[in-house]
């Protein structure tokens, strides 16, 4: 069974991001799942199930910095990643 986690960390404090929209979306664009980071800027279990091929996790990162009340650059970060080994365990960190 695949499992997919994240961390987010924010390079401007140095500290977790917590709160941070995420969503897992397959090749069409589908969202499979979403949650928030939580206090340590984590989210442990935010899939668990069958997947393979590419995949996207979208970070809304145009929320966070509207509800820590300053402006980012960007507005979210889509990072794609390709399953090959629907047993693994993908961990996509992001600062």
């Amino acid at each position: 069974m695949t499992h997919v986690s994240t961390h987010v960390l924010d390079a401007v404090t140095g500290r977790p991001a917590i709160g941070v929209p995420v969503a897992l979306l397959d090749d069409d664009g589908t969202v499979l799942a979403d949650a928030h980071t939580d206090d340590d800027g984590r989210i442990a279990g935010l899939y668990t199930g069958e997947l393979s091929g590419t995949h996207r996790l979208r970070f809304d990162t145009a929320a966070y910095f509207a509800e820590q009340g300053t402006s980012g650059f960007y507005p979210e970060i889509v990072i794609a990643f390709e399953i090959d080994d629907a047993a693994a365990k993908y961990h996509v960190p992001r600062l």
